[in-house]
Formats: structure tokens, sequence, C-alpha cells
């Protein structure tokens, strides 16, 4: 049995050895089986949820009941155990959510932009996860990142360009947020990010860079400025250059709407392959709402384009994306757009269990791949507090088949269709066939 795992309003982290751990998809609380889990992985970190109690199941009735501490030091009485979740690194995408229920005595703020999965502890210590390994971690594994050297390499690359606003954007990006393609940039490797958009058509709920003031605090600051072609080439061209695995992609965390720019980015597109000819992949990272603006980069040379999604269907995504003077009819004529171009199109999927794994959104998510031929998905766990997006959205309906047989049913429905979590470099793709 996976034991239920609770903190105490200190942080600390104890196991209900009582209780069998719950998990939660959407607004339903699930039995959490061992088969269901994987072990924690490296780098992964527990959360607590304040102000909500944690909840678990007894064996003998299977009735779930909350979990309560006794307070240190504070003689007889109890206190609420709060909920722990488990925040993944890239590769991993969860399954469950935490199960747990409100403290009506107490106020429960909104929770921060992560994303939240169910966990529990086995008879020998060892912590479990509600995952699914979906990618290789190998260049995304936290250990290769925010190593002792970052702040002199960040500094080294300050002192070559000195006025360029990217690079110091981007390494603020690297030390006050950790992002991981902010600090390629700066070790020369792998997938760099080029952020040019401080503005956005779309309201996404789950914005990581703009959030309004009700809401919770956004765990970054959007750029406040337009860069110029030459600060894009003094970033990106040595990039394509130099960098194994090398891609450079518009669309980040700090900003808006990249396509916004797209002057701008056709320019610098262009630029990028007259000084690097045939080596690494132009990427754009983006809603894909504006149509024309989509033709004229993929004119200009791009390689790849991720659309982020959290639906194929029109009532969920305008729900959730809350996008202005466009909509999801659009993002569809987008991606026939960039495939007829012979565009890379991934499509950023914004999983959340008991959501995506509806029968009804498979469906249509395997009607827009059939018809788009779509080369890849990218599972990407999607970041909120559980009850905001529930709250938000409506009701889904039809049977929830579970994460685990979502995946299979895609790789059952499309075999040439890659599903991970990561953009592929030139090298991995030349390596593989390409789907449609």
């Amino acid at each position: 049995m996976l034991r239920t795992l609770c903190a105490d309003a200190r942080g600390a982290v104890f196991d209900e050895r009582s209780l069998a751990a719950l998990g939660r998809s959407w607004g339903e609380t699930w039995e959490v089986r061992e088969s269901d889990m994987i072990p924690l992985p490296e780098g992964s970190t527990l959360a607590m949820l304040p102000g909500r109690q944690a909840i678990g199941m007894d064996p003998a009735s299977g009735e779930a009941l909350t979990v309560w501490l006794e307070p240190a030091g504070q003689g007889c009485g109890e206190a609420p155990g709060w909920a722990v979740g488990a925040l993944l690194p890239a590769g991993f995408t969860r399954t469950l959510l935490p199960a747990y229920v409100f403290d009506a005595t107490r106020e429960a703020h909104v929770l921060p932009l992560y994303g939240y999965a169910a966990v529990g502890m086995g008879d020998d210590g060892q912590l479990f996860v509600a995952a699914l390994k979906t990618d290789d971690p190998y260049r995304w594994a936290p250990r290769r990142y925010d190593t002792p050297e970052l702040g002199s390499v960040i500094e080294a690359r300050l002192r070559e360009r000195p006025d360029n606003r990217i690079l110091h954007q981007l390494a603020r990006c690297s030390l006050e947020y950790h992002c991981f393609t902010a600090q390629n940039v700066f070790y020369r490797r792998w997938e760099a990010g080029i952020p040019v958009s401080p503005d956005c058509p779309a309201a996404c709920i789950g914005c990581v860079s703009f959030q309004p003031a009700e809401c919770c605090p956004s765990p970054q600051s959007r750029i406040d400025f337009v860069p110029s072609l030459e600060e894009i080439t003094e970033v990106a061209v040595p990039h394509l250059q130099a960098s194994p695995h090398a891609i450079v992609s518009f669309g980040q965390g700090c900003e808006g709407e990249p396509l916004l720019q797209v002057d701008l980015i056709a320019r610098a597109i262009a630029g990028m392959r007259a000084a690097v000819s045939g080596r690494g992949i132009i990427n754009v990272n983006t809603s894909a709402g504006l149509t024309d603006s989509v033709k004229k980069i993929c004119d200009a040379g791009l390689d790849g384009m991720r659309v982020s999604m959290i639906s194929a269907r029109d009532e969920i995504y305008a729900a959730y994306h809350r996008p202005h003077g466009y909509g999801l009819a659009d993002v569809k004529e987008s991606i026939a757009v960039a495939r007829a171009s012979g565009v890379f199109v991934s499509l950023n999927l914004l999983v959340f269990p008991g959501l995506t794994d509806r029968e009804e959104e498979l469906d249509a998510l395997c009607a827009l791949i059939a018809r788009a031929h779509i080369d890849m998905v990218q599972l990407r766990n999607l970041n909120i507090d559980p009850d905001v997006l529930t709250r938000a959205l409506p009701g889904p309906r039809g049977r929830v088949l579970g994460i685990d047989v979502f995946i299979e049913n895609l790789r059952s429905r499309f075999p040439a269709l890659r599903i991970g979590s990561f953009t592929p470099s030139r090298e991995e793709l030349s390596c593989s066939t390409r789907h449609g």
C-alpha cells in the first residue's frame, strides 16, 4: 500500500501509515495503485498545499478520510495535515493531481503556477509520484543547469555584447527564474530561447508571464522592449554556428506572442539562414492564431513551429486561451499553412488529468492530427492551481480514460507520430521518419 503524505504548518512532511494514498482526476478522487506510480524522479520537488487538507483511503472501509496531525509541543489537540504534491522535471507527465479537501476554517490562497502531481510513500520509505516518463530528459535534467560556472559564463557573454538587451534579459531569466532555454544561450548548447514580443492577443488562464492582480503572481516578468534585428542575430547566429543540437526558439515564458513581431522575426530568420545554412533548427513557440504571420515566417525559412493548446475542441480552447481576434479555426489554418511549407509542426499539449484524457478530447485531438498531419505531440504538464482551472472551464463530458491509456491510444492510432516533451534537433529529425 502506498501511504498518504501530508505536511505540517512548517512544511515538514509526514506519512499517514493508516491511510492509502489518493489522487484526483478533474474533480474526482481516485484510489492510487502502485502500478500507477513511479519512483520520484531526480530533480523533483515536494510542495505543500496550504489550506488544502490531505485525504487518504481507509483500506478497511474504502472511505476517504482527512488527515490530522498532533501539534508539536501543544499537548492535546489536532492540526490539519496539509496536502503535498510533487513538481516534476521536464520529460515526465503527471497522471493524477493531489487529492485534498478545503479546510473551511482557514483561507486557502490560490496556489502558485506549478504542475502539482499526486504522491505517496512505499513501505520502505521510498517516495512515488503519479507520472509517466514521456521523453529522455538527458539535455533537460536539472543537474545540467544552475552549475557553479553559470555566473562566470554569463559575465563573459555580457562583456562581449554589453549593450545587447536580449542577453541582459536572458541573464535575468537564467539567474532569477532558472530558465533552461535562457541558460543554454550562455552555455552555448542545445535549445536557446530568444524573446522578442512584450504583447499577446490571448489571455490564457495559466499564463506564466502575465496574470491579473486578483489571481496568483506570475513566476516570470515579460520583457518590456522589442529588440533590434542586430540584437537577435548577435545571439542567434553564434548559437546556430557552434552549439551541439542547436535550436533557436522564439516564444519564451518571459514574452507574449512572438508573431506580433512577425516582420522582425522574418528578417531575423532570413539573416540567420544567410549566415548559417543547413545547421540547427529555427523554431517558434506560438498560439498560431495569426495565419498571415505564420505564412510570412515559413516563407522566410522557419524549420519548426510548436503550437500551444489545451484542447482541440472550440469550447475548451476558447475558455482557457481567451483569444482576442482569432479562434481555434485560425490556429488550424495556420497549422495547415506551416505543414504545406514543409515546417515540422508540434502541438504543445497542456495536459491536465481528467480533462486531456477524456474520450471526447482524444477524439478531437486525433481528428486534428489526422487532418493536419501533425508531426509531434509534446506533452506539457499544465502549471495551474487545479481549482482555478476547474472553476474556469466548462465541465468536461465523457469517460475518463487515464493519461496512460490516452497516450497509448495516440501511439496506436498514429504509429509515426512523435510523442514526447522536447523539440527535436536537426540531428534527431534526420534519424527518424516524419509523420504524414
